[in-house]
């Protein structure tokens, strides 16, 4: 990390002594290598200096003024030391043309050599005007990258502290997987070795490939869209080591699937809510899960009938997974998402319908 920011500011700086050196020719030494005269030394010394001070205001603006006055909004002031600046090299530049007597040495050398050319050095009342017009220009242009860079630097923060808080709630979300879920499996599991040990194998092979993912491929930032499905489908074969015959519950989803990069664990908080909300210990019960894929939009559908008393809106009953995933699809499918929920008490259904453009 250290090496790589050295080897950043040393292209930086690289970068903004290639870019004066490109603008000094332009401004202040191309034109006088155009004139066919030999100027004397002291001209030479006059554009170093006026340089010079061009490359002061340049970085005294863009660390010092624009951050301590303009992206602070004491605009007035900003403006007023700006003027400053360009009034101060103006009249040095006057007063380096008295101390090395330019006047009188270029009218020499133009005596000498025949006028300039077209464009040339001009009077001095010209000069100043130009002297002026560079200034600002360079003024302009610090003011101008300064404050972009800083809002594209502010924005890059931004959006790590979002990806930041992203991941946070990806490991909370992982936390609040009900760990009774694992212990009543566990229990399950257990039991069913001293009926069918073949199935209590396949059983703990599958709850050991969920405890892998949950904490070792949710890691990244997105996760296929296959191994999402899997997940779901364990989560819901294991579920069913505990639930009558009374309880029915499907799963479908397209075969083969389209694959996709989908953020981890996106799906199982509305399932795990069906399970929570939807099942009865004494009545028949019904849980339909079902993913749909229609070129790149996918669509999660996960219905189940009603038993809570309490009443089952999405807003009154929110569990921390809940709202995690409803945060999550905010930040990480913005515009791109749509989740709606249909509570239909009189067929006593309660419906929510995922919808992700994955383009």
């Amino acid at each position: 990390m250290i090496i790589q920011k050295s080897k950043s500011t040393l292209v930086t700086i690289l970068i903004h002594i290639l870019i004066w050196g490109v603008l000094g020719l332009l401004l202040l030494f191309y034109q006088p290598l155009s004139w066919n005269i030999q100027v004397p030394y002291q001209f030479w010394i006059k554009q170093f200096l006026i340089l010079s001070m061009l490359i002061s205001a340049y970085y005294l603006n863009a660390y010092l003024l624009v951050p301590k006055f303009l992206l602070k909004n004491r605009i007035g002031i900003y403006f007023l030391l700006l003027v400053a600046i360009v009034i101060v090299i103006v009249l040095l530049t006057g007063y380096i043309d008295k101390w090395l007597h330019m006047h009188r040495l270029m009218e020499a050398a133009f005596r000498k050599h025949g006028p300039p050319k077209a464009g040339g050095a001009g009077g001095r009342r010209g000069f100043d005007t130009l002297t002026f017009t560079v200034v600002a220009l360079v003024l302009g242009i610090s003011t101008s990258i300064t404050t972009t860079q800083t809002w594209k630097k502010g924005k890059q923060q931004q959006q790590k502290m979002e990806q930041d808080k992203i991941s946070s709630e990806l490991s909370f979300l992982k936390a609040q997987i009900n760990p009774h879920f694992f212990f009543n499996t566990l229990n399950n599991i257990y039991a069913l070795t001293l009926v069918n040990v073949e199935t209590s194998r396949t059983a703990l092979h599958q709850l050991s490939r969920m405890m892998r993912y949950v904490l070792y491929d949710t890691q990244n930032t997105t996760a296929l869209l296959s191994q999402e499905v899997a997940f779901v489908k364990d989560y819901i074969s294991l579920m069913q080591l505990r639930l009558t015959d009374k309880v029915s519950v499907n799963f479908n989803y397209p075969t083969p699937l389209k694959e996709y990069q989908v953020a981890p664990m996106l799906f199982l908080p509305f399932v795990e809510n069906a399970f929570k909300h939807g099942i009865s210990d004494t009545l028949p019960s019904n849980v339909n899960i079902s993913i749909e894929q229609e070129d790149d939009k996918l669509t999660l559908i996960v219905q189940n009938a009603v038993f809570n008393v309490q009443g089952v809106s999405l807003e009154e009953n929110k569990g921390i997974g809940l709202n995690n995933t409803i945060r999550r699809l905010a930040l990480l499918y913005p515009k791109k998402h749509t989740l709606s929920v249909d509570n239909n008490t009189e067929a006593n259904l309660y419906t929510v319908t995922l919808t992700l453009n994955l383009a």
